[in-house]
């Protein structure tokens, strides 16, 4: 994920140039990390746990009450995926800020884990996870429960068909359409608490209540619209290729949520 201390970073570097060589800019930056070896175990670890969760929270509550609070199940399930996602985010996390934010520190993995490690032992790669936790999990509720109920809403309001007599391709449509709205309630909400873990990873000695009294309100919110454009066209993408996976290899794709029969009698 772009976030706001990759686009300070980057508009330190370029001396504060147009905002057309910033998004390229930040475009590559984003390549270079977003779709790292790293972010792809991250999102199938966090796209697989939610699966599960969300099965297994459905099971304990029964169908009846599955459907009726799945808004809460789908934010349970996806939480609960975070938290666990988050811990094996960390270390990369904070050594990717620490390279992105302080030119000349270090450029590879290598020479910066052991370089953090030698100054501040292990507690470098964790001190941002609280925060981190304060930026992903309402990232990330957002971003599972809003897809799954604007796919919902689409299929019962815009599709002019069921699910079931959709084409792959209509279906694969409606998945890219509903990701990218999810995309930005994701970028909106989660973007105060990104800024502060951009500047916590950066100084040392930092604590996240001191800066969000730095930056103060206007400053966790720097870097909103750009973000937004640019996490937005990534969570379709991101959803789009994790229902394209399932069709390609003809894995079981859950229909959209539906009042069981006791509901309809």
């Amino acid at each position: 994920m772009c976030d706001a201390g990759s686009y300070r970073a980057l508009q330190a570097r370029s001396g504060g140039g147009s905002k057309g060589r910033l998004w390229t800019a930040a475009a590559a930056e984003e390549q270079s990390y977003e779709y790292g070896s790293t972010r792809y175990l991250l999102g199938l670890f966090k796209f697989g746990l939610y699966e599960v969760f969300k099965i297994r929270y459905a099971e304990l509550l029964g169908v009846k009450k599955a459907y009726e609070w799945r808004t809460s199940l789908y934010l349970a399930a996806s939480a609960s995926a975070e938290f666990f996602a988050d811990v094996a985010l960390s270390p990369m996390e904070a050594v990717k800020v620490r390279v992105q934010t302080q030119p000349g520190y270090a450029t590879t993995l290598r020479t910066a884990a052991p370089r953090m490690y030698s100054e501040e032992g292990l507690w470098a790669f964790y001190k941002g996870v609280a925060p981190l936790w304060m930026r992903q999990i309402p990232y990330t509720m957002m971003k599972f429960a809003c897809f799954e109920r604007t796919v919902e809403a689409l299929y019962k309001y815009v599709v002019p068909k069921p699910q079931s007599q959709c084409t792959k391709a209509e279906q694969l449509a409606v998945t890219f359409v509903a990701g990218y709205i999810a995309g930005i309630f994701c970028a909106v909400v989660s973007h105060p608490a990104d800024s502060v873990v951009s500047v916590l990873n950066k100084e040392k000695g930092s604590t996240a209540f001191g800066v969000l009294r730095k930056l103060g309100f206007e400053g966790v919110w720097k870097g909103l619209f750009a973000r937004i454009i640019m996490i937005g066209t990534l969570t379709a993408l991101q959803w789009f290729i994790y229902d394209s996976v399932k069709v390609y290899f003809k894995l079981p794709r859950p229909p959209v949520a539906q009042a069981p029969e006791s509901f309809k009698k």
